[in-house]
This record gives structure tokens, C-alpha cells and sequence, in this order.
């Protein structure tokens, strides 16, 4: 039976159909008018998709939680120091979890939100429900979508108790702070919010709260949930995919976990067990390194410097045993040697010789050896050791390159009240900061390979774009 051919003439009229021509040889080829309508269809049924998944995907669980308890408020702020929500929700001179913090993105800057219980500007009118739901799976009350730089994936293992605590601290136990938050520079129409559920919906955590493992001691797990979750170390240690999201959320993820990232142009080491990572930290160095700030040979800069100042320096000692304890079981990520490739030392004698045989050695003898000494092993505790050392000598030189040009601080804590600096060179031009750098990565047991003049100015033209942020290294 066939179609009226009004009907047939009525729909193509309105592009419902395609047109029916004929091509030069005469054969009949279809003209996708439709393809805009079509395109529209698509957009809107993508659209729809987004909004209902907020609904679906992470629906609010309300809870009733005892903001009076006292306890349960101080327990509270000890779990949002193991979370380090200071760090990200408080900017440089600002008032504590007001927000303002710039965060740069190739797109532009965002800038994180007040979380003081104030109710206008903050989320003093977040229920459980709201909070849990935005912590946890990364929505606001609204339905809106938070950027992936809240490290939902990983605050998605934990537990309800926690969580009620951290509820109570929030609207109890910090100070509301009456301030707007800041607009992002993230130009229209990349700004829309809609999109980023579809990221939540594609890379978001399909997983809710910590499974342990049941061949793991009670410790181990304890630090593996503190390193999934609270801790989030996942967030700059392990690598990003092309959806920024992070590779692996657990060994169980894949071998890609914690196994070293890039992050604001700081080199995150890996924390699995090969030469490279924590394969030559022993357990008490790295709990030593996590309360401190430092070790005889290594000392904590940039971003980790502000983890160890807000955050684990105030871990129980406990906690930092169960933390050291899960990465030093962790393998090597992708077959990785567990032994740090070395060479005989030929530098320590040619430097106490004054035996300059390169520019990069009479750089090193005039602007670092006074510090760093002639062996390259520093001072214990104040100045970081430069042979043997993984930050030196990683794949990837951009910390070694960034600290040399715009200097740090040493996180003071209330282990080590001395803070001790690393002043700046970039007065050199990026030959002699090549050079000695390249001496460095090269000499004593060091095997690496050299840096190039052109790596030095990409990190002068990477640092005049950054925000700087001072190292709030107080306890």
C-alpha cells in the first residue's frame, strides 16, 4: 500500500523527508536537509541525558546527623585534614574555606567555592543529602555539575561515618565567611556546566565506599583507604586520560595507579615499588617524610609541601604506618626495575680537585656546591641530597627545572619548625641552567639524561602564566 502523496509532499515540505534528486548521471541521490533537525535532535536528547543524570545516576541520601554532638564535630575537622580541604577551598590571604583559589586550565581559570556554613554564599542550607551528594558524587544541590578538579572519584569510597562527620564540622565547627564566589574565565560556550555531567556519567566513580581486602592486615587496608580516598593521592599520582580523568582508581583499576603524573608543573612521583618510586624509601622514611615535610636525603616543595603543612603532618601516627605500609607493597607499575640505575662516582673527586671539565661543573661549583656540597649529598635534614636522588634524576625534569628557576620553601610543621629555602636562578639564561642541570642529572651515581635549553624556557613561559600561590607553610 503506498503513502498519500499529500502526506509524502507535507512532510518534505517541512524537511521531515529528504529530498529525492538526481545526480549527472541520472541516478537518484538523497539531499540531507534533515541534517540540522537532526543535529538539533541529537543536542536536545544529549541535553536531556545530562540533566536527568544527576537524578539517576547520583540521587541524594539523606541522613540525619547530630550537629550538636561534640565529638562528632571534632572528629570531623581531624577528617577534613586527612582530606586537605583547606588546601583547594581557602585562597592565599584569605579566610579559611571561603574559596577564591585560582585553578588553571588550558581553557582558563576556575576558582573553588566557599564551603563555610554561611547560607548565602556558602552551604549553610546544604542538608546531609546536598553535601553528601556533592562531596561524594560530585553534584550541587541544583543538579549543577562540579569540575573534575574535586577529586569526587576518589571521596566516593568514603565511609557514611565520616562522611556525617564531616557534615557536622562543616556547619558547626567552621566559621561562616559571608563571601561571593568567583566567576571562572572559562570562555561561552566551553563554560556550560551541562557537559560535565556526561564526564561524571562516562568517568565518574561507579564505585561507592572501600571494599577491603581480605588478604590485607587491618593496617594495610586502613592506608589503602586513607590513599583511595581521604587522601586522594591518586589526584596528582596518577596519570590523566584524555578526558582528564584519572586512569586507575586502585591497583584493581589498572596498573596505571599512582604509578607518577605531571601537575601544575611539578613532577609527582610514582608510589609504587620500583627504582624510581618508593622502591629505596623504607617505611620509616616515608612516615618520616609524611609528618615532617623531610628526610636525611629528600625534602617536600611545591604542591606536596602544602599536602604535608595542611595535611599529614596531623595524621595519627597510626595512620601514617597503615599509609607507609599499603605503598611499600604496591609492584612496580609496568614492569618497572625495581633498582635505580647508577654509575660510579667520578664527580666528588673532580669537584674537591677543582676540576671544572664542563660549564655545567664551574656552574655547580659556584652557585650550588656550598649548600649541596661536593659529594651532592646535602645537608640531613636542610639541604636535599642531589645524588641519589629519584627527583633528580626522573624521566620527566620539570620539578628539577622549576625549583631551580623560581626557588620554594620546605613545609614548616610542628615536627620541624625550621623551614628552610631554595632561592631561584632564573637570572641564568637557559644554556647555563641547562648546563648545570644536565651536570646534576649526570654526575655522581646519577644516570640521566640531559636537559635541553628549550625544556628551560618552556618552564620560564609555563611560570609567567601560573597563578602563583604562596607556600602556606604554617602549622
Amino acid at each position: 500500500m503506498g503513502y498519500p502523496a499529500s502526506r509524502i509532499g507535507y512532510c518534505r515540505a517541512r524537511g521531515l523527508l529528504p529530498r529525492i534528486e538526481a545526480n549527472q548521471d541520472g541516478e537518484p541521490t538523497v539531499k540531507l536537509k534533515t541534517l540540522t533537525a537532526s543535529a538539533g535532535l541529537l543536542f536536545l536528547a544529549v541535553y536531556g541525558i545530562a540533566l536527568t543524570v544527576p537524578l539517576w545516576h547520583a540521587p541524594r541520601q539523606d541522613a540525619a546527623v547530630n550537629l550538636r554532638d561534640a565529638q562528632l564535630v571534632q572528629r570531623g575537622a581531624a577528617i577534613a585534614r586527612q582530606g586537605d580541604c583547606v588546601a583547594c577551598h581557602t585562597a592565599p590571604g584569605g579566610q579559611p574555606f571561603a574559596g577564591g583559589l585560582a585553578m588553571q586550565t588550558p581553557l582558563g581559570a576556575i576558582y573553588s567555592t566557599n564551603i563555610t556554613p554561611d547560607p548565602v554564599t556558602g552551604i549553610g542550607r546544604y542538608s546531609y543529602g546536598d553535601f553528601e551528594r556533592a562531596v561524594r558524587r560530585g553534584f550541587r544541590p541544583d543538579g549543577t555539575a562540579l569540575y573534575p578538579a574535586m577529586p569526587t572519584p576518589s571521596y566516593a569510597v568514603v565511609s557514611d561515618e565520616d562522611m556525617h562527620a564531616l557534615y557536622a564540622y562543616f556547619q558547626t565547627g567552621v566559621a561562616a565567611v559571608h563571601r561571593e564566589n568567583t566567576p571562572g574565565t572559562i570562555p561561552w560556550p566551553l563554560s556550560m556546566r551541562w557537559p560535565l555531567s556526561l564526564w561524571h556519567l562516562a568517568f565518574g566513580p561507579s564505585r561507592q565506599g572501600f571494599t577491603p581486602d581480605p588478604k590485607a592486615s587491618a593496617e594495610v587496608n586502613r592506608g589503602a583507604y586513607l590513599v583511595q580516598g581521604l587522601g586522594h593521592c591518586g589526584a596528582c599520582h596518577t596519570p590523566r586520560g584524555v578526558g582528564f580523568q584519572e586512569k586507575a582508581l586502585s591497583l584493581a583499576d589498572g596498573d596505571a595507579f599512582l604509578s607518577g603524573a605531571v601537575i601544575d608543573g611539578w613532577r609527582a612521583k610514582s608510589l609504587r615499588g620500583e627504582g624510581t618510586g618508593l622502591a629505596t624509601w623504607s617505611e620509616d622514611e616515608i612516615v618520616d617524610f609524611l609528618r615532617t615535610g623531610r628526610t636525611g636525603t629528600v625534602a617536600a616543595f611545591g604542591s606536596m609541601a602544602e599536602v604535608i603543612a595542611h595535611s599529614t603532618q596531623h595524621f595519627a601516627p597510626e595512620d601514617l604506618r597503615g599509609i607507609a605500609r599499603y605503598l611499600k607493597q604496591l609492584p612496580p607499575s609496568g614492569g618497572k626495575p625495581v633498582e635505580r640505575a647508577t654509575q660510579p662516582d667520578a664527580t666528588t673527586d673532580a669537584l674537591l680537585e677543582g676540576r671544572y671539565a664542563s660549564r655545567g661543573a664551574l656552574l655547580y661549583a659556584e652557585h650550588c656546591m656550598a649548600c649541596h656540597r661536593p659529594d651532592g649529598r646535602g645537608v640531613a635534614r636542610i639541604f636535599p641530597a642531589l645524588a641519589g636522588n629519584t627527583a633528580v634524576t626522573a624521566d620527566n625534569p620539570q620539578s628539577l627545572v622549576q625549583i631551580t628557576l623560581a626557588g620554594d620553601r620546605m613545609p614548616r610543621t610542628r615536627h620541624e619548625p625550621h623551614a628552610f629555602a631554595m632561592p631561584g636562578f632564573a637570572a641564568l639564561d637557559d644554556e647555563d641552567v641547562a648546563a648545570v642541570l644536565s651536570f646534576i642529572r649526570m654526575g655522581w651515581t646519577n644516570r640521566a639524561a640531559p636537559v635541553a635549553a628549550r625544556d628551560i624556557a618552556d618552564m620560564r613561559a609555563f611560570l609567567a602564566r601560573k597563578t602563583t600561590v604562596p607556600n602556606q607553610i604554617g602549622n
